[in-house]
């Protein structure tokens, strides 16, 4: 039973982790720089898909594998 509690909770930090970097590093709502810039988006630019990196959220991949393995294997 404590095993699988412990998988739970360690899968939904690694989860939460990976949320918090992905957002924590950046301002989500940066109004344009210049008046030449005529968006009407608030995303910033050049944002691409490097906040999914591994390199990034090597820790909330390793906390959520872990938490896994525990749900999977730890209940006899």
């Amino acid at each position: 039973m404590w095993t699988a509690l412990v998988g739970a909770f360690l899968f939904i930090c690694g989860l939460l982790y990976m949320a918090w970097e992905a957002l924590g590093r950046r301002r989500l709502s940066e109004p344009p720089r210049s008046s030449e810039d005529k968006r009407t988006t608030l995303e910033p630019r050049g944002q691409g898909l490097r906040f999914l990196g591994p390199v990034r959220n090597w820790l909330g991949v390793a906390l959520m594998a872990g938490g896994a393995v525990l749900l999977l294997f730890g209940v006899p």
